[in-house]
């Protein structure tokens, strides 16, 4: 009589929405990090060491430490999220160890709250809404609480993917012209569907845009993108706009710009060295900061847990997972 096959034993490094713990458990061997804490590089290797799959997250720093440790039976890495630069791909690759991610799931969310700092930052909605809470609120003024018109300005993007072109839509029904820079320009049907002006130079571009927002994804090439030298480039009454990585800005220089009145405001996400905010970028009232939740909705984390389900499922039955992450990608 056949006996059936063992379960894939699969570590997971954060909590996940409970649908989808609940159907990982049902098909597979887990085990869950039921109190949510980041696991230190020491329990990363002991998981990595036991495991047939592990289920990283952006927090999850899976380098030469973590896969040296990882021994024979890790074979693939499936992460819960888009990037995966805090993994080792290439290394991965060399030791057969298959890595995966879910892409498209989080692109209408993220590209929501890239249009939401896009009118966020120049309209000063937060000013508003502290004004409101702290009674500074006395009655209409025709001078008090300016902000800068949103219409008719033009919107630099820089990275035209997935979540680039979807916020191309949403600033395109607001009334901002559309200006982009990416490896390659877009299809000729998308960009006379969004009247969107093809970049080749990122300098050029950045000389002339009202708002920039960096949709890009964080690799070697993309670090410190928006360099010093670039956010110099900006004009002082633009407006940068992130919720990619903040490891594509150089942060100290762009508080520098923000302090001087090099430019006039950000909306960011991201920041270079999360969890950790450098306090001056906390002191400045020409800045929206949010806590990494462009792609925060149940449904975005649920339709994540999905796919990471389906890459493991897949490669336990023996084939290639549908989101598998080929280094000539990055």
């Amino acid at each position: 009589m056949p006996t059936s096959r063992p379960k894939v034993k699969v570590i997971v490094t954060r909590r996940l929405p409970e649908p989808v713990e609940t159907r990982m458990s049902e098909l597979f061997d887990v085990e869950l990090n039921t109190t949510d804490t980041p696991m230190t590089i020491e329990q990363l290797c002991d998981a990595a060491a036991r495991c047939d799959v592990l289920v990283p997250t952006l927090t999850d720093k899976i380098d030469g430490r973590v896969l040296a440790r990882a021994g024979d039976r890790l074979r693939l890495i499936a992460q819960f999220g888009v990037g995966v630069d805090n993994i080792d791909v290439q290394s991965c690759v060399s030791r057969g160890i298959t890595v995966t991610n879910t892409p498209g799931v989080l692109t209408e969310d993220t590209a929501d709250m890239t249009m939401a700092l896009i009118l966020a930052a120049p309209r000063r909605i937060v000013d508003g809404v502290s004004a409101m809470q702290s009674g500074q609120f006395v009655g209409w003024s025709p001078t008090w609480m300016l902000g800068r018109r949103i219409y008719g300005k033009r919107l630099g993007i820089i990275g035209m993917g997935r979540i680039g072109t979807a916020v191309a839509k949403r600033a395109r029904a607001f009334g901002l012209q559309v200006h982009y820079h990416n490896r390659k320009p877009v299809r000729d049907q998308v960009a006379e569907q969004l009247e969107a002006t093809y970049w080749e130079s990122l300098d050029q571009m950045l000389a002339r845009m009202d708002i920039v927002s960096i949709n890009c994804p964080h690799t070697p090439a993309t670090f410190h993108l928006m360099s010093a030298r670039r956010i110099k480039l900006m004009k002082p009454e633009a407006y940068l706009v992130n919720t990619a990585r903040g490891e594509v800005v150089d942060e100290a220089a762009m508080i520098r710009a923000l302090e001087n009145g090099e430019i006039a405001g950000a909306g960011l996400d991201v920041f270079e060295n999360e969890p950790n905010v450098n306090p001056r970028l906390k002191a400045l009232r020409n800045v929206v900061l949010l806590p990494h939740m462009s792609s925060a909705t149940l449904e975005g984390r649920v339709d994540m847990g999905e796919k990471v389900i389906i890459n493991i499922k897949t490669f336990a039955d023996g084939h290639k997972p549908p989101d598998r992450v080929i280094p000539a990608m990055l």
